[in-house]
């Protein structure tokens, strides 16, 4: 069996995709990303999923940050979507809640809920560890936002189902393993995770993506990262349409290179099929 770390508690919205990207496997809990990150790293475990970035609250504090720093190697992505249920105590009612618990993308994801019930958001470290809570202090008056499969865990009631602002709320995970693997470049569609510091020159990170204009490679996403605190040092996290191997991509990482201070491949893998 393998082992597969996540970010949180069993019922966590990462534990439910562990489970659907490596079904009966061993899945070990951790408190932060970091944690998780550095047991891979450490071969304790084979692999971990993170999520990174949501389709209404946006990309996932603190991440990127730590992508550059695990020395992992990122293998596949996974789109999930995630519908966010009102969880409370036996006997409690809707009526009842004064406040709601979760992480704060949750909270972020069902802001409009909550303004429209009156319900104040308490921030917490993950959406299944607000569960633990409620189910200790067995205050009526106090919910937490979380998935179905956590009301199973915890024995909690649902209040209100997919409370979740838009109806396509979905969460973007990323898999990660400590050794490097490239898929086989057979005419698929791939992702290519990179990240570089340009040069503190005028146009450098023009010149950068002029490289991938150049080759005709779509980027998908850039962004943007301040680094030891700086305000005129920039590091960019890029991912690119296009296979690590192929000679389009090579054309434009040596531009790339050229006007970067250093750049890392983070990972390369088949795109998932939700981007169709």
């Amino acid at each position: 069996m393998m082992k597969i770390a996540y970010q949180g508690v069993p019922g966590a919205y990462s534990h439910i995709a562990c489970n659907t990207l490596f079904p009966q496997q061993e899945y070990v809990p951790c408190d932060t990303f970091e944690i998780a990150m550095e047991l891979v790293k450490n071969g304790d475990v084979d692999k971990a999923v993170i999520p990174v970035e949501n389709s209404n609250a946006g990309r996932v504090s603190d991440v990127h940050f730590l992508l550059p720093e695990a020395g992992l190697h990122i293998i596949g992505e996974h789109f999930m979507r995630i519908e966010h249920q009102l969880l409370a105590v036996k006997g409690a009612k809707l009526e009842d809640i004064q406040s709601a618990a979760s992480h704060p993308q949750a909270l972020a994801q069902c802001s409009e809920f909550l303004k429209a019930h009156s319900i104040k958001a308490v921030s917490r470290i993950d959406t299944a560890k607000s569960c633990e809570k409620i189910v200790l202090e067995q205050d009526k008056t106090k919910a937490a936002i979380a998935s179905k499969l956590a009301a199973e865990i915890y024995g909690l009631d649902i209040l209100a189902a997919n409370i979740e602002n838009a109806n396509n709320n979905t969460t973007r995970f990323l898999i990660m393993q400590k050794d490097e693997e490239f898929p086989v470049n057979d005419g698929g569609r791939f992702i290519t995770s990179i990240v570089f510091v340009t040069k503190h020159i005028p146009a450098a990170l023009y010149k950068v993506l002029g490289g991938f204009a150049t080759s005709g490679i779509n980027i998908s996403k850039l962004e943007s990262y301040l680094l030891d605190g700086k305000f005129f040092s920039a590091q960019f996290y890029i991912e690119v349409e296009q296979h690590i191997h192929s000679r389009a991509l090579q054309y434009a990482l040596a531009e790339l290179k050229f006007f970067s201070e250093e750049y890392q491949i983070l990972g390369c893998y088949p795109a998932h099929e939700y981007r169709r």
